[in-house]
C-alpha cells in the first residue's frame, strides 16, 4: 500500500514516509542508503534506528546513531524478557532531539527521522522537529509501521508512502531536490 504524489508539483510536501511491516530490516537499508546518498555529495542528517540485543534476558536496546557525528543515543528501557509494553524512554528521545534541532541549521538535502513511532503518533518525541524541518522545508524521509498509519496520516496529511525499497527513496529525494532547485531558478 503505497501512495503516489508527484514531486514535480508546486504543492508538493518534501516529506515521505517508508512504510514498514516488518518483513524486512528497513534500518540496514535505510543506513546503506543514507551513506550513499552522503558518497554521491548530498547533505544527509538525521538519526538512524538500530537494536542490540541486552546482556540480560530484556528485550532488544533501541539505539539512535546520528548519521553525521557516529554519536549514540540509547532511546529505550529494560523492562524485562516478559514485557509486552513499550519500551521507548522519552528522556532518551528528547537528549537525541538534538540532533534534528542541529539538522535543521544545516541546510540539509535530506534528514532522516528514525521512525514516526509510538511516541510521536500520541504526538510526543520528535513531533516538534518534524514539524520544525517540514515548516521550513526540509525534505524528511522517516519510517512508520502499519500500526502507526493512520496516527502518521493525520500530522502529515496527504504526504507519500513509500515501498521498504531503496530504489523508490532515490526516486523521491531525486524529485524532491529536482523541484526544488526549479522552484530556486529565476523565471
Amino acid at each position: 500500500m503505497a501512495q503516489r504524489q508527484d514531486p514535480e508539483a508546486d504543492d508538493a510536501v518534501d516529506v515521505a514516509a517508508i512504510l514498514h511491516d516488518g518483513s524486512t530490516d528497513v534500518d540496514s537499508a535505510l543506513a546503506a542508503f543514507a551513506a550513499g546518498q552522503r558518497r554521491a555529495g548530498r547533505r544527509v542528517s538525521g538519526l538512524l534506528m538500530r537494536h542490540r540485543a541486552h546482556q540480560d534476558g530484556c528485550q532488544a536496546s533501541m539505539l539512535l546513531t546520528d548519521i553525521d557525528t557516529g554519536d549514540e543515543y540509547l532511546v529505550s528501557q529494560p523492562l524485562g524478557s516478559g514485557s509486552q509494553a513499550c519500551s521507548a524512554d522519552p528522556q532518551g528521545f528528547a537528549r537525541a532531539s538534538r540532533v534534528l534541532r542541529a539538522a535543521l541549521e544545516r541546510q540539509a538535502d535530506l534528514v532522516i527521522s528514525n521512525r514516526f513511532g509510538s511516541l510521536e503518533a500520541v504526538n510526543a518525541g520528535f513531533t516538534a522537529e518534524l514539524l520544525a524541518l517540514m515548516t521550513q522545508g526540509v525534505p524528511v524521509l522517516t519510517v512508520v509501521a502499519t500500526r502507526h498509519l493512520d496516527a502518521w496520516q493525520r500530522f502529515v496529511g496527504d504526504a507519500p508512502l513509500l515501498p521498504a525499497d531503496p530504489a523508490a527513496w532515490a526516486a523521491w529525494l531525486d524529485g524532491v531536490l529536482l523541484r526544488r532547485s526549479r522552484l530556486r531558478q529565476p523565471q
